[in-house]
Order: structure tokens, then C-alpha cells, then sequence
């Protein structure tokens, strides 16, 4: 490996708070692959939940309230991350990265270099690749995309084959594993009726779209104003973002499966509507962590609950063939050069559309 970059553009964290946290460079570092990685110039990177609450600190157990974007008064040292362990600084983050491997160290496949790649957000340690506890996140745990070039393992990267945009393929990584993730923990599938409250983010979209590729009906909350946008991922019912009464809104519907990533006020309500047996799934809480959970509702009803963070090994290579057999179609809302990152971030958290927005280095 000769003649490869000494500096790059990156957008960097130094710590957590609010956006006056990133920093733009225009000379930092860039990576030097070792024998089991891969360099990778990047085309593209998609944002997600997990940047906005890894720099805010959010997933510290000392807060307690729904998702902001902002700073917070007070996190706790020892448990600022998805992880609950401390993140060192300075970080680029960015898990959604696609771009064309440059080059691979030696005991990697010469013959991916000048091919475009995904990386798989989530870093195993493949003398143990299934042990959750050796499983850090991409862009967390270890650098990722926001910069002109990136590296990773060479076990955590796929060819992908497509006739999509850089800034389409940035669309799914998160989104699309986290949903997958998802699905298959509460083992969806056809005779299934799924209710996906937030369906208008990215991840809500892709539960759609794979609950609806498993063979399930599929009923969708989200904004009236937003609607329309969430109908092209085809779900069969659309329903308002916070029905009054969730029951009757249904009406008839039998829901099996609540696959959610919203949490917050409607959370009970999500719980008393499943049929007996059924199954709730979450990923997320952006509408806030603490909910009340009527125990009798839970074990009188033989109902199953599921977490959902590190997904398992298969998921993502699952997804990209997916994508290149066109099961799946991107949600890009909007483009951001990557220096524009805070303004980015900003539109993100004020969830000006509906999809996925991608920087562009």
C-alpha cells in the first residue's frame, strides 16, 4: 500500500453537549489501514439517531426525558453512550458510510480495491463476532464516516452491486439493519399485523418496507402532514401520529406485532392493543424512556417484549442483498456537503422531512 493519504477533511467531535462540539478540519490524520483492514474514500454518509444522542449524552441513565438534540444539564460520567460506557474524544462519528476502498491490508481480498462498499455499522470481534458484550458501534466505539476517508475491518465491509447514488446507499445501513433487527427478533412474518408508530424517520419507513417484504400487514402512524410521503414505503393503513384513543382508531385491526422506536406518552396504549401472544419490539425512545408498564396487561396476555440494539451477524449482508436484488428503495430526504454538518444535524433533529438525510464530503 504506497502513495495513500497523510491528512483529510473531517468533521470531529470533541465532547459531549451541543452542536458547537463538532469541529471542521480541513487537515486531520487520516487513517493508516493495518493488515486486516480496508481504507475507504467515502462518497457518502447517512445521519442518524445515534450521532445526535451519543454528542448530546441522552443515553446517560441521568436523563430522563424525550430526545432534543440539545445539551443537557447533567450526564453521567460513567454511562454517556448506546453502550453505557464512556466514549473517548476526539471521535468522528458517522455509521452510515459508503464509498470505494482505496486500499486493503494484507490479509484482506486484494480484489475489492476500485469497488464500492458498505460498511456494516457494527463492529465485531471476530475471534468472538457474536459476543454482544465485544461488539462496538461504528462511529462510537471506532471512527467512522464523516471525513473523506475512512477505515475499517475487512469482515465489516460488502461490495455492493446497485445502480444507486452514493447518497441512496447511505440511506440504509442504520436504518435498514436497525429495522431488519428488528423484525427478526419478534419473528414477523405473513399472518402478522405490525403497528409502527414513527413511521415517518427513517427507521420506521424501512420497518415498513421489510415487514411488508415478510408478508405482513403493515399499519403506519405518523403526522397527517407527512403522510403522504410515508405512503410511497406502502403501508396498508395509515393512522394519525397520537390517535386520542389507539383502540378505536384501529377498529378491527388485530395487531400481533408493535414494532417501535417512539416510546413516550402512547407507550401503554401500545402495549394494551396487542392480541394475546403478541409480540413489541423497540429500538428506540425518542419521544422519551420512561413509560408505565401495567405488569397483569404483560403475563395475563402471554405477551413478549424485545430489545433491539446490536443485531445479529447475517442482518447486514441480508440488506445489501436486499438492495441489489431492488426489495428495498432508498429514502433520501436531502444532501448536506460535510462541512454544513451542524446544519445537517439541525435538520435532523428538527425532523424537517420524512426519510434519511446524507452529507457528502
Amino acid at each position: 500500500m504506497t502513495d495513500l493519504p497523510q491528512t483529510m477533511k473531517a468533521m470531529v467531535l470533541m465532547g459531549h453537549g451541543d452542536l458547537d462540539q463538532y469541529h471542521w478540519h480541513e487537515d486531520w490524520p487520516a487513517p493508516t489501514p493495518g493488515p486486516d483492514d480496508v481504507l475507504i474514500k467515502v462518497g457518502a454518509c447517512g445521519l442518524n439517531n445515534t450521532d445526535v444522542n451519543t454528542r448530546s449524552g441522552w443515553y446517560s441513565k441521568a436523563v430522563d426525558e424525550a430526545t432534543t438534540g440539545g445539551a443537557y444539564g447533567e450526564i453521567n460520567e460513567d454511562d454517556p453512550t448506546w453502550g453505557g460506557a464512556p466514549l473517548t474524544f476526539p471521535r468522528i462519528q458517522g455509521a452510515d458510510a459508503v464509498g470505494r476502498v482505496v486500499a486493503v491490508g494484507a490479509n484482506g481480498d486484494q480484489s475489492i480495491v476500485g469497488k464500492r462498499v458498505m460498511i456494516d455499522g457494527w463492529v465485531r470481534d471476530w475471534s468472538d463476532p457474536h459476543n454482544m458484550d465485544k461488539t462496538g458501534y461504528y462511529g462510537s466505539e471506532k471512527d467512522g464516516g464523516y471525513a473523506e476517508y475512512t477505515m475499517a475491518d475487512y469482515r465489516d465491509v460488502a461490495v455492493v452491486e446497485s445502480d444507486l447514488s452514493d447518497a441512496e446507499l447511505a440511506t440504509f445501513q442504520c436504518s435498514y439493519t436497525t429495522a431488519e433487527g428488528m423484525l427478526v427478533r419478534a419473528n414477523v412474518g405473513e399472518g402478522d399485523t405490525v403497528l409502527i408508530p414513527g413511521a415517518s424517520g427513517g427507521v420506521g419507513g424501512a420497518l415498513i418496507q421489510l415487514a411488508k417484504r415478510r408478508g405482513a400487514r403493515v399499519i403506519a402512524m405518523a403526522s397527517e402532514a407527512k403522510h403522504a410521503d410515508v405512503q410511497k414505503s406502502g403501508p396498508d393503513v395509515l393512522l394519525p401520529r397520537s390517535p386520542e384513543d389507539l383502540r378505536a382508531a384501529l377498529g378491527d385491526e388485530k395487531i400481533t406485532v408493535v414494532a417501535d422506536i417512539v416510546g413516550g406518552s402512547i407507550w401503554p396504549q401500545l402495549i394494551d392493543i396487542l392480541e394475546r401472544g403478541g409480540r413489541y419490539t423497540c429500538s428506540g425512545a425518542i419521544a422519551g424512556p420512561m413509560v408505565e408498564l401495567d405488569l397483569r396487561t404483560f403475563y395475563l396476555r402471554d405477551l413478549t417484549l424485545t430489545g433491539s440494539t446490536i443485531i445479529p451477524t447475517h442482518v447486514f449482508r441480508d440488506v445489501v442483498g436486499y438492495i441489489e436484488r431492488g426489495e428495498v428503495k432508498p429514502m433520501l430526504a436531502e444532501t448536506f456537503p460535510l462541512s454544513e454538518y451542524r446544519q445537517a444535524q439541525t435538520a435532523f433533529i428538527e425532523k424537517r422531512h420524512t426519510g434519511n438525510i446524507v452529507v457528502l464530503p
